[in-house]
């Protein structure tokens, strides 16, 4: 049944503010030898919960088109089966199998890291984590809001361990996962890559951006989804960015651009195939890819500079738990404790909220020709989630539709931001979540789709229960 459009207005131009760029410049933090962040900044800035800042600005698999209906069995996958196959592969290298476990992603098998080097690269990659964490710690300052979040946070880590564990022993040791290949030539400028086990033809591909606040995204965060859709014959590539304060939201969405280039461009070395990629983002990290496929889409219509790969090459979009009206959310994340002052801070000011939101993006009138360039779009969302309501994938979800691109959301009754991320995936059985991306990714392959996998639990249920009650998410 056909809809009206929404009512429109126009995209304000970024602002060039020289006390915006002032005030954002003196936190950035650009030695582009390390990945860690510096902690000279963290003392310039404090926020508690008196700060008074800058003013602001169902069932378990639901389908929103126009209003939540029920999905049915084969609604997740029947409008894509008349999606447009764009194929891109001149801008791609011949396909040869890499067999290397490190950085560069050229040496020779034989050149594979040894146990010590890689308990080295563990330590490291510990460090790094624990200097994310303090610096989140730092920004938020130490109100009674964030140390009792903090508690939680603590609290839910040491009930999920068993299972941190054991992925991170397969992130560390697995000889399936190339860490830090390096994409670009920017701090944090890495992607992992998860293989399949089989070398039997070129392999679907998820790019991956994950999720962290804006401020401790990291690759790893997706190591297990990575190994799950591994594990399915699909190749999934986990792209790093940098985070606040060592970039702001344009530098987040540059580097998002360049790891999905690199994926369009290469990853077919690496045995996949480059005319079946899509794209995913979860939470934060949903933002950033919606944005960066919106930006794409308008330089490719000649609103901007010149690309390095085309949203042609991108089958589809996956967007988790994830938030995509920053007008709606700002005043929503400072009660949850992401101060108003900060979050404009890594979003550029206030006036650069309507820029970085993908939901008014594509209802500018002067850029309407654009929909038709989107991929089809798929929006996974917890009823349960507090981090950012479900509404947010609703209300976006419901304007693509009625601009005329091709979107719907999938609703999963009383699933919290992290439980369809973390918690389920390490319950073991079969994932609700996970087999809707793979009927997805693998449609048109019948009988590698039909290939459910029980997996294993990673935590016992009673762990679980009081992780998803103590979530600070």
């Amino acid at each position: 049944m056909p809809s009206q459009i929404l009512q429109i207005s126009q995209l304000p131009p970024k602002s060039s503010s020289s006390s915006t760029q002032m005030m954002f410049k003196s936190l950035i933090y650009d030695d582009p030898s390390t990945t860690l962040l510096s902690s000279s900044s963290s003392s310039s800035t404090r926020f508690d919960d008196n700060h008074n800042s800058v003013k602001p600005l169902l069932s378990r698999a639901s389908s929103f088109n126009g209003a939540v209906t029920a999905k049915n069995g084969g609604g997740l996958t029947g409008w894509f089966q008349n999606r447009r196959r764009r194929s891109n592969s001149d801008n791609c290298l011949s396909a040869f199998q890499d067999h290397t476990n490190g950085s560069d992603g050229g040496n020779s098998g034989g050149d594979r890291q040894t146990i010590g080097q890689e308990v080295g690269h563990a330590a490291a990659e510990t460090f790094l984590l624990t200097r994310l964490c303090l610096k989140l710690l730092s920004y938020l300052g130490v109100g009674y809001r964030w140390i009792t979040r903090f508690m939680a946070l603590g609290c839910y880590a040491f009930l999920l361990m068993p299972g941190f564990i054991q992925v991170g022993y397969y992130y560390f040791f697995s000889p399936y996962v190339r860490r830090s290949i390096v994409y670009g030539d920017q701090p944090r400028n890495r992607l992992d890559l998860y293989l399949p086990r089989n070398s039997n033809g070129p392999k679907p591909v998820v790019a991956f951006v994950t999720g962290g606040a804006w401020i401790i995204g990291y690759k790893a965060w997706g190591s297990l989804l990575g190994q799950q859709l591994s594990e399915r014959d699909i190749i999934v590539a986990c792209i790093d960015y940098r985070n606040f304060p060592q970039g702001s939201i344009s530098d987040m969405v540059k580097d998002a651009s360049s790891g999905i280039s690199f994926v369009c461009n290469h990853i077919a070395e690496y045995g996949g195939d480059p005319n079946r990629i899509y794209l995913m983002g979860q939470s934060a990290g949903a933002h950033i890819a919606a944005c960066t496929l919106v930006e794409q889409v308008i330089k490719e219509s000649g609103e901007g500079d010149s690309v390095s790969w085309s949203s042609g090459q991108i089958n589809g979009y996956f967007g988790l738990s994830g938030g995509y009206n920053l007008l709606c959310l700002v005043d929503h994340f400072h009660s949850r404790g992401l101060y108003r002052s900060i979050f404009l801070s890594i979003m550029e000011g206030e006036e650069s909220l309507r820029q970085y939101s993908p939901e008014l993006v594509v209802q500018n009138p002067d850029l309407k020709h654009i929909i038709a360039r989107l991929p089809p779009i798929i929006l996974f969302h917890g009823t349960a989630d507090y981090s950012i309501p479900s509404d947010a994938s609703k209300s976006f979800a419901e304007t693509l539709q009625r601009l005329g691109a091709k979107a719907e959301v999938i609703l999963y009754e009383g699933k919290t931001h992290t439980d369809l991320f973390l918690q389920d995936p390490m319950r073991g059985g079969k994932d609700e979540m996970f087999e809707d991306i793979v009927s997805v990714v693998l449609g048109e392959d019948q009988e590698a789709s039909g290939k459910s996998v029980d997996r294993r639990r990673l935590v016992p249920e009673f762990m679980l229960k009081l992780a998803h009650w103590v979530s600070p998410f």
